[in-house]
């Protein structure tokens, strides 16, 4: 019996872990929409731009929730409905780039001093990780925190709602039009955290194709928290990053910040641009 339940105490453990230190992102149904299109927005969770659950949406646990369209924003969390999915059916009356921003609350997460060890490996943080494995601590809470980010455009590409900085305590902003690029290009994208640069910090990159393969590649931000890579796959790209602290919060061991940045990018009119095509729909 006591076998059973250390093994049932380990299982949810695990769960818990996976649940809570995989990816969020926001993923319109149609990057690229007409005036008077309905905006369908979902919310996301996985692990290596892989879906592997939608999120409704949660307005205890939505700090910001807004759309910015040229000089325009709006409140979406005035129009969001509890467990929405998808988290809103937006009209679109404005032309050009719009910028949608998500905050989420404060969230905490149990786990094992294993199952967090190999978590910061996972997250190339091997140092953290070998202070986890080496402590006497078997359990570790940790305090998370989510900025959420994408881009879409209606009817046309104009405006600069791609290089927005929200003020976000971690947050990833575009310095090139993606929808300007072409096959070849360099992007270049920063990192802050609250409100500075971070400097030799890991971002992952995610390409997802038509076919659903995603491609990853391992960036390393530099001294001014920049980052380039090249526009080389058609699809919808993100960005990410996480960053660990020890925390003296009393709630919490360690602090995580997240944030993603979706957008996509098509040298083609043909090219397909909807969620389900590429690979996020109810079947994947």
């Amino acid at each position: 019996m006591k076998k059973r339940l250390l093994l049932l105490l380990v299982l949810v453990a695990a769960i818990g872990i996976a649940a809570t230190t995989h990816d969020y992102f926001l993923l319109p149904e149609n990057f690229f929409l007409h005036k008077g299109d309905k905006l369908n927005l979902h919310l996301l969770g996985g692990e290596t731009f892989i879906k592997s659950e939608e999120i409704g949406y949660q307005s205890k646990n939505t700090a910001k929730f807004m759309i910015f369209e040229g000089s325009k924003k709006t409140d979406l969390t005035k129009v969001a409905k509890d467990s929405a999915t998808p988290l809103i059916n937006y009209t679109m009356l404005n032309s050009g780039q719009a910028l949608i921003q998500m905050s989420r609350g404060v969230e905490y997460s149990d786990a094992s001093r294993d199952n967090f060890a190999d978590f910061l490996t996972a997250q190339g943080l091997d140092k953290l990780a070998d202070k986890v494995k080496n402590a006497n601590q078997f359990r570790i809470r940790q305090k998370i925190t989510r900025y959420l980010k994408t881009l879409i455009a209606v009817d046309n590409h104009d405006g600069n709602a791609y290089e927005k900085v929200l003020n976000d305590d971690f947050e990833i902003v575009l310095k090139d039009n993606p929808y300007k690029r072409k096959y070849g290009d360099d992007m270049v994208a920063q990192l802050k955290f609250k409100g500075k640069p971070d400097a030799g910090a890991p971002m992952a990159l995610y390409i997802k194709t038509v076919t659903g393969n995603v491609y990853t590649t391992n960036l390393t931000t530099d001294k001014d928290g920049m980052v380039t890579f090249t526009m080389s796959r058609e699809g919808i790209f993100m960005l990410r990053s996480v960053r660990i602290e020890a925390t003296k919060d009393k709630d919490a061991d360690y602090e995580s910040w997240w944030t993603s940045f979706t957008f996509p990018f098509s040298s083609s009119d043909d090219v397909p641009n909807t969620y389900k095509e590429f690979g996020f729909g109810n079947v994947h």
